[in-house]
């Protein structure tokens, strides 16, 4: 009968696993800007999630991974430090390589966010969660959430502003 419950409890997982992986890894990417890193940061989230799988309840599973995923990218922009982003990063050469993907300009324009504001943002727009849940999800108030977002998308919009008038 045990092996009946762990066999029930490696199947939920896996079905977590296939349900969950795509959207963890969008978030990874979105929060890091980094295909690699975003991949390092899916897996350890997962890792970490199946060690209190047995714990978890499936309806608080994917909360608890990105919970993970978010503290982790944390934990290593505090290793690494800050990463200075140039605005000439964003010129268009007008390549097709350059034109296939815009995942990648967004990426680089939630780079130019403080890693707060990347998270709220991502967290909130990207992953559709209401400023409740942001807050939760960061251990931050309420407050604090509205007015990274509120800094965030402000400085959003200064970079882009700033990136078209260097096109022209």
């Amino acid at each position: 009968m045990g092996t009946e419950r762990v066999s029930r409890r490696e199947q939920e997982f896996a079905e977590f696993f296939a349900a969950a992986s795509p959207y963890l890894a969008r978030t990874a990417y979105l929060l890091s800007g980094d295909r690699e890193v975003a991949k390092e940061l899916t897996q350890e989230a997962l890792a970490r999630t199946y060690a209190v799988w047995w714990r978890l309840r499936p309806e608080d599973a994917r909360g608890y991974a990105r919970r993970v995923l978010v503290n982790l990218n944390v934990d290593r922009w505090r290793q690494r430090g800050p990463q200075a982003v140039e605005l000439a990063d964003y010129a268009t050469s007008g390549s097709a390589e350059s034109a296939y993907d815009d995942r990648d300009e967004v990426a680089r324009l939630l780079r130019t966010l403080s890693p707060q504001q990347r998270q709220v943002i991502v967290l909130r727009y990207f992953d559709d969660l209401s400023e409740a849940e942001v807050a939760r999800s960061l251990g931050v108030s309420a407050g604090t959430v509205k007015a990274a977002c509120s800094r965030g998308l402000a400085n959003l919009r200064r970079t882009t502003a700033a990136a078209k008038e260097g096109e022209r």
